[in-house]
C-alpha cells in the first residue's frame, strides 16, 4: 500500500535550502530546487560520513545533474539518482516528492499486515 505523508506547504521551504522531515521513523532531506523547478527527497543519512546531515547540504549542479553537497566531507549525491559522484558505490536512498493543493508530500511504502 502506498501513502502520501504531508511534511510542509510548498511556503514552507526556502529555495535551494534542505528541511528535514520525519517519514515513518526515516529522516528524510527536502529541497526546493529553483534551477531545475523540482522538489526533491533523499535520505538525510550521509552514509560516508556516518551522520544525519544531508538536510544542511548545498544544492547545486554538476553537468546539468541537480546534485547536493554533504555538508562535512563535501561527497555530492545525485538529487535523483542517489548515487555518490566521488564514491559510486555509495548511494543514498531517494523518495517520489509531490506538490499537491500547496502540500508538499513524500511517498512511504506502509507495510500491510497479512
Amino acid at each position: 500500500m502506498e501513502n502520501w505523508i504531508t511534511i510542509c506547504q510548498t511556503t514552507d521551504l526556502v529555495p535551494n535550502a534542505g528541511v528535514c522531515a520525519l517519514v515513518v521513523d526515516e529522516q528524510v532531506a527536502v529541497f526546493n530546487c529553483t534551477r531545475t523547478g523540482e522538489l526533491y527527497a533523499v535520505s538525510n543519512y550521509d552514509p560516508i560520513s556516518d551522520a544525519n546531515v544531508l538536510s544542511r547540504g548545498i544544492i547545486g549542479s554538476l553537468d546539468g545533474q541537480p546534485y547536493v553537497a554533504s555538508p562535512l566531507y563535501k561527497q555530492h549525491f545525485h538529487l535523483e539518482t542517489g548515487v555518490c559522484l566521488e564514491e559510486p558505490h555509495h548511494q543514498i536512498k531517494t523518495y517520489p516528492i509531490r506538490e499537491h493543493n500547496g502540500a508538499v508530500q513524500v511517498l512511504a511504502a506502509v507495510s500491510q499486515a497479512a
